[in-house]
This record gives structure tokens, C-alpha cells and sequence, in this order.
């Protein structure tokens, strides 16, 4: 599994421009099941997704896709996460 933050970068100001395409890439994750969890981080400075049941090689695909990240309105960074010991409702993202 895997965290990505996606901060605001130099060109923010470009966001809203591109906020549909945007909110179209999040939607398109969670109708995949590939997306958990998207948010705001806080004060502002972009969000994050916990994405799941995906190959670094094809979440880079992804991400790609994401106008916020083609336009370099983000940048992008990616924690992966091999889960070992998770609660019992978060059974399915055990390695």
C-alpha cells in the first residue's frame, strides 16, 4: 500500500483551473478500488491518498494522470507500506 502526499508547489495558483480534472482523477481511484482515503493536509498545503492493490510502476501511471501532477501544480511523493500487524478491520491490506 502506499501514502501519497501531493503539496502545493510553485504554481498553485493554477489549481482551479484544474481543480475538475482533478476531483475526476479522485473519483476514477476510488471507482478502481485503488484509492482508501483521499484528504486535505492541513494549513492548506495540498492532500494525500492511501492508495492499495497496485504496483509502484502502475500508481506512478496513475499519478501522472492526475492533471494537479501533469501541470506541476503538485508534487508528489510516495511512502510505500508493507503492512504486517493491522487491525482486525483493516484485515485486507495485509501483505
Amino acid at each position: 500500500m502506499f501514502v501519497v502526499t501531493l503539496r502545493f508547489s510553485a504554481n498553485r495558483a493554477e489549481a482551479a483551473r484544474h481543480m475538475d480534472g482533478h476531483t475526476a482523477w479522485i473519483r476514477r481511484g476510488f471507482e478502481d478500488g485503488v484509492f482508501l482515503l483521499a484528504g486535505s493536509l492541513p494549513g492548506g498545503a495540498g492532500g494525500a491518498v492511501l492508495a492499495h492493490d497496485i504496483s509502484r510502476g502502475d500508481l506512478d501511471a496513475r499519478l501522472r494522470e492526475d492533471p494537479f501532477v501533469a501541470e506541476k501544480i503538485v508534487d508528489a511523493d510516495i511512502l510505500e507500506i508493507t503492512p504486517g500487524r493491522v487491525d482486525d478491520r483493516l484485515a485486507f491490506l495485509r501483505a
